[in-house]
């Protein structure tokens, strides 16, 4: 098979599985009244620790002034707060709080549950090598992306 080939098969495939994910993050998580973008971000402070709105942004692939958005919102509901940065008296630190934090580990296992159901059809070996595929793939293709919030017409 041609590279050419090769690579529209996989933005094909692709596409197929980022839509099916996310409408699956949608409905899995709007049950627990916040939206895909905000789980996304609570993820990111459980899986890091504490982070500058900065770090954050650039975990989310997003611009600056959308997680400020986004964080204004969580931490409305109580699900994150900020701290003064222990080196930067100038900077913030987000960090998730216990009610965050629960909720956060309730919406992972829930997911988690889903994708053992999905997973249950594959032999262990199979299992093993898609886990493996996948997470080179994300690692290569990260390597090739703008944390900064994205840029237009980029041609990377």
């Amino acid at each position: 098979m041609s590279l050419d080939r090769d690579a529209a098969a996989l933005y094909d495939a692709l596409s197929d599985l980022i839509r099916l994910y996310q409408f699956r993050d949608r409905d899995q998580i709007c049950c627990h009244d916040i939206s895909v973008t905000q789980c996304y971000a609570l993820d990111a402070l459980a899986r890091h620790g504490q982070l500058t709105l900065n770090e954050l942004a650039s975990h989310l692939y997003l611009d600056k002034s959308t997680v400020s958005r986004v964080v204004n919102a969580i931490e409305r509901k109580r699900l994150v707060r900020r701290r003064r940065h222990a080196q930067d008296g100038r900077a913030v630190c987000l960090e998730l709080t216990a009610s965050g934090r629960q909720l956060c580990d309730r919406i992972r296992l829930e997911i988690q549950e889903r994708e053992k159901r999905l997973l249950a059809d594959f032999d262990p070996h199979v299992r093993a090598a898609m886990i493996e595929l996948v997470g080179r793939l994300a690692r290569a293709a990260k390597e090739r992306v703008s944390t900064t919030g994205g840029t237009c017409c980029s041609t990377d």
